[in-house]
């Protein structure tokens, strides 16, 4: 499409840190978190550490914090389609081992609605928004 024609959705603001990177598996709901929260005014980042053998690709998004979004097999199948093979999704819970255990949070996306997983993050954000403006006025 040509650029001139292209319509521009306006940015929203984003507030102070924290920059949320967030990671799962194929049809965890990366890019939609991703974008619910950056609407809310919060910098976030999906980094596709799934589909990385570097093990902390997440890493070089530059998180203060890092939301990791679960979700089973079954759930994927039905967001992606029955096909779905399990020999890719055992790959890309391999990949996202390291990620899995350094995570700030973990979502279960296949337990909570977008909403909810949605809110459960921005309240995550400004407790760590509040305690660091803490640890800033004592400095």
């Amino acid at each position: 499409m040509n650029e001139r024609f292209r319509r521009k959705r306006p940015e929203p603001a984003i507030e102070a840190p924290p920059r949320v990177v967030v990671v799962g598996h194929c049809g965890a709901g990366k890019s939609s978190v991703v974008a619910g929260l950056r609407a809310r005014g919060i910098d976030a980042v999906a980094s596709a550490q799934e589909h990385s053998i570097v093990a902390d690709l997440w890493r070089r998004r530059a998180a203060d914090l890092l939301l990791y979004l679960d979700v089973d097999l079954e759930t994927i199948r039905d967001r992606r389609g029955h096909h779905w093979p399990e020999t890719i999704y055992d790959v890309q819970e391999s990949r996202l081992a390291l990620a899995r255990q350094s995570a700030d949070l973990i979502i279960d996306t296949g337990a909570r609605d977008l909403p909810a997983t949605l809110d459960t993050a921005e309240i995550f954000v400004e407790r760590w928004r509040h305690a660091h403006r803490d640890l800033r006025a004592t400095n």
